[in-house]
């Protein structure tokens, strides 16, 4: 297999049957040694998030694979930390799509004037444009046609999953009594065009909580788990 791409938490292989190959690590994003699902710089390595968002993400992708939502993945591969997926470009050089559902992280820098912590959004979708020089800037659906990245109708497409898969995430982790706060997604087009999750669903993208405190990644993985 061939490495296509050194990332930030993951490295990813092209195999010899056109599928891709991503290899999870253990490094997480965060700034100053405190993690941060928004952030876009690695901020801390944790033994064994590796593994724990892999068992996660394809607990969860196969949720959504059972209610029929399209994601690009295929299997995975918990001895060696791997997960086969279809290929997928992505949108311009790359989008993150986050839903939010508490007012926390950088939606509260952003728009502290108005909001106040904690507060509730109903499944408020943003997009950011993955720019580590820029620091992710956020961009609305006009600029994201204007500029050739995503038509008007894929985003309505993109919108629409995305709130599917929050609702659905939110749902499971209901079932251990622990909310989502936000999460955030990244999708791409198939061969044949269909627009589809990608990457990963764990601890490390998102923010959630139980009676207020935060649960870091590891501990996300295994109260789902057991």
């Amino acid at each position: 297999m061939k490495l296509r791409y050194k990332g930030k938490t993951k490295d990813v292989y092209e195999l010899d049957n056109g599928n891709y190959l991503l290899r999870f690590k253990d490094d997480v994003t965060g700034e100053n040694g405190v993690f941060d699902p928004g952030a876009n710089t690695v901020g801390l390595t944790m033994e064994g998030a590796g593994r724990a968002g892999l068992r996660l993400t394809r607990y969860f992708f196969e949720r959504l694979r059972d209610k029929g939502i399209p994601t690009h993945y295929v299997n995975a591969d918990m001895e060696e930390n791997t997960m086969i997926v279809k290929p997928a470009a992505v949108f311009g050089k790359g989008l993150e799509v986050i839903c939010r559902y508490r007012a926390v992280g950088s939606f509260l820098r952003r728009y502290g004037m108005y909001a106040e912590e904690g507060q509730p959004l109903h499944a408020f979708v943003e997009v950011t444009l993955k720019d580590d020089q820029r620091q992710d800037p956020p961009i609305t659906e006009d600029a994201l046609d204007m500029l050739g990245i995503l038509s008007k109708e894929e985003y309505a497409i993109l919108k629409q999953l995305t709130q599917q898969i929050a609702q659905t995430v939110q749902e499971e982790l209901a079932r251990k009594e622990i909310e989502l706060y936000d999460i955030k997604l990244e999708f791409g087009r198939l061969e044949d065009g269909e627009i589809v999750l990608i990457d990963e669903i764990s601890g490390g993208n998102m923010r959630a909580c139980r009676n207020g405190e935060y649960i870091e990644p590891l501990d996300l993985e295994r109260i789902m788990m057991e």
